[in-house]
């Protein structure tokens, strides 16, 4: 499929959504979703289902940070699509990304029909309708795309995140505008903080009758012992139908370097869990081997080895020192950026 065409026939889906009416401020869950999008599988990867949508996606996604960081665009592109021949198909990324470095390289690559292969998720900071829309054009631009499969609100990690991004004028309302005028396909947000803000978005979702597509957190062999998104939002998403996307596996390098598990276990761990993919960073060949050798060799764990594992971290993980994105800004660009919220 040509990228023009690919165009066509997202923008058909997506134009199939159209919104409900509410009142000021409260958006609710369109009638009819968008189509599922059939893209090629291989053999040598799993595929999930994407909560309720249909959509079926790779195990593993492609981390959009680490992407951006090569000295080289040539190996970026490389890399990127060197993980799509070998069956990845969830493209992670963020309008902030190495100050869109990430989005720009990630568009380079998804060209000469590499875009009709993938699902494409991007996250935007802007907590208003102008802010969002602003950002949204931006990454449009620079994945050279017209539709984006799922954008996500990233970085919802403040108890007054939900407020601003579900307020009138908020950036809900233009997520929504966004999917309705067909340049994006799901809705979905991210956070890495504390559970209890992820809670309440869902809370104010049920309450103004919209339901999120996806949620992205961190499912790790650590996070079971420490404000646990595992234990605590987890069910609620799956409750409600809602695909999670699991993150921060390795917190970066902070969890190996508890030398409590290996990358591969840690990547069975997660891939154990009900979630529909595993977003992990891939900055070299060598990495993208290890994730691929992570899916050959997976077969679910049992109860007594995720008890054994949970066991052999708990001691590491009592006080989060290794989950550094839960008890420090050290992860948190918001902050550091607080512009970006608008």
């Amino acid at each position: 499929m040509e990228r023009r065409d690919f165009i066509k026939s997202v923008a058909a889906a997506a134009m199939a959504s159209v919104a409900m009416p509410g009142a000021p401020g409260q958006v609710q869950t369109p009638a009819h979703r968008s189509n599922p999008i059939s893209r090629p599988m291989s053999p040598d990867m799993q595929y999930r289902e994407l909560g309720r949508t249909g959509e079926k996606v790779s195990v593993i996604g492609l981390g959009g940070y680490h992407i951006g960081k090569q000295d080289d665009p040539a190996e970026s592109v490389g890399l990127i699509r060197s993980a799509i021949d070998h069956g990845i198909t969830f493209m992670d990324n963020c309008w902030d990304y190495n100050s869109g470095i990430s989005e720009v390289r990630m568009g380079q690559a998804l060209r000469d029909g590499y875009r009709s292969k993938v699902f494409l998720m991007t996250k935007m900071d802007g907590r208003t309708k102008e802010a969002y829309n602003l950002q949204l054009e931006q990454s449009l631009g620079r994945l050279q795309t017209d539709v984006v499969d799922l954008v996500q609100f990233d970085e919802v990690i403040r108890m007054e995140d939900p407020d601003r991004i579900f307020a009138p004028g908020g950036a809900l309302e233009a997520a929504v505008a966004a999917r309705e005028a067909g340049k994006i396909r799901y809705i979905g947000f991210t956070g890495h903080k504390d559970p209890a803000v992820h809670l309440r978005m869902f809370a104010m979702a049920e309450k103004r009758g919209f339901d999120f597509d996806t949620v992205q957190m961190p499912i790790n062999v650590m996070d079971a012992h420490f404000r646990s998104f595992t234990k605590e939002v987890m069910p609620v998403a799956i409750q409600q139908g809602t695909a999670v996307l699991a993150m921060k596996t390795f917190g970066d390098h902070y969890i190996l370097d508890s030398k409590t598990v290996e990358p591969i276990e840690a990547l069975h761990y997660s891939l154990t869990q009900p979630v529909s993919v595993v977003i992990t960073g891939i900055d070299s060949t060598q990495v993208l081997e290890q994730a691929l050798t992570a899916v050959k060799t997976f077969r679910p764990m049992t109860q007594e080895q995720i008890s054994a594992l949970l066991e052999r971290t708990r001691e590491a993980a009592a006080d989060g020192r290794f989950e550094l994105f839960k008890t420090t800004a050290h992860f948190d660009g918001t902050a550091a950026n607080p512009k970006w919220l608008g």
